[in-house]
């Protein structure tokens, strides 16, 4: 893998690799592997995030409406809940012990940068709901109805083709930008001190210089995390860690390490 041009900042950025189309296929393979090797840790953040998913389809009875901006919104904020992940599979790496409580101080020597771009996420999630909301108004007619029977009349029937596509356009672009900008951005912040811009721009280089790898890397992360809803997201147990193992593995072979 021959190293190509870094992103062009004030600042010496971290310099960006080119991989082959089936890394994405490794990645996965390595995250299984960390979720192995520390399963009470990494089973346990993915339960408490299956946790946070069945909470967030309950209080969803009350605004079905909200059910899919909240599930895929799953995917907007998904980086940041897997900071900790992260740090585990550093911590392997090193072949250093992992302890729950440790985790925390790996990625204090950067919280302001990786709080302000976790804070970035979560104002993006905000955003999603509020587009989901007027999407809804615009091109919905009558009761909205129960979660059971939302997912055949809404987006089955085919009665409602204009939602759909612009529900799909509109939440795939927002999911695209997420995407290029946050591939390997937290995981470079919890390794190395650099700011949210440098971070970023790292991740957009990646992208631009890997854009059938980044493909198949985003369709496996979508593949996955709906394997996860549509199991009640019991399989989000096993899909959240693995997912975010496998990105730290993404970092690692997209980026150089320091000279």
């Amino acid at each position: 893998m021959a190293p190509s041009s870094s992103v062009d900042t004030s600042i010496q950025a971290p310099r960006v690799r080119q991989v082959s189309t089936k890394a994405p296929l490794r990645w996965l393979a390595q995250g299984w592997d960390d979720m192995r090797r520390a399963p009470s840790i990494s089973l346990g953040y993915g339960l408490l995030v299956a946790l946070a998913g069945v909470i967030l389809l309950w209080l969803s009875h009350e605004y079905t409406h909200l059910a899919p901006a909240l599930t895929s919104g799953f995917l907007l904020v998904a980086p940041a809940l897997a900071i900790n992940q992260y740090a585990v599979s550093r911590r392997l790496e090193r072949a250093e012990p992992v302890n729950s409580v440790q985790l925390f101080d790996d990625w204090r020597h950067n919280r302001g940068s990786i709080a302000l771009f976790g804070l970035g996420l979560a104002l993006t999630l905000l955003a999603w709901e509020r587009i989901s909301a007027v999407l809804f108004a615009l091109f919905y007619g009558g009761d909205v109805p129960d979660l059971n029977h939302f997912t055949a009349q809404i987006w089955l029937s085919g009665n409602y083709r204009q939602l759909a596509l612009a529900y799909v356009l509109a939440g795939g672009a927002l999911a695209t930008m997420v995407f290029c900008l946050s591939v390997v951005s937290l995981p470079l912040m919890l390794d190395r001190d650099v700011d949210v811009v440098t971070a970023a721009a790292v991740s957009l280089e990646a992208v631009h210089l890997n854009p059938r790898a980044m493909l198949l890397w985003a369709a496996l992360i979508v593949v996955c995390t709906a394997i996860g809803f549509v199991t009640l997201m019991i399989g989000l147990v096993i899909v959240f860690p693995v997912l975010a193992h496998a990105s730290w593995h993404c970092y690692r072979d997209l980026v150089e390490p320091p000279a």
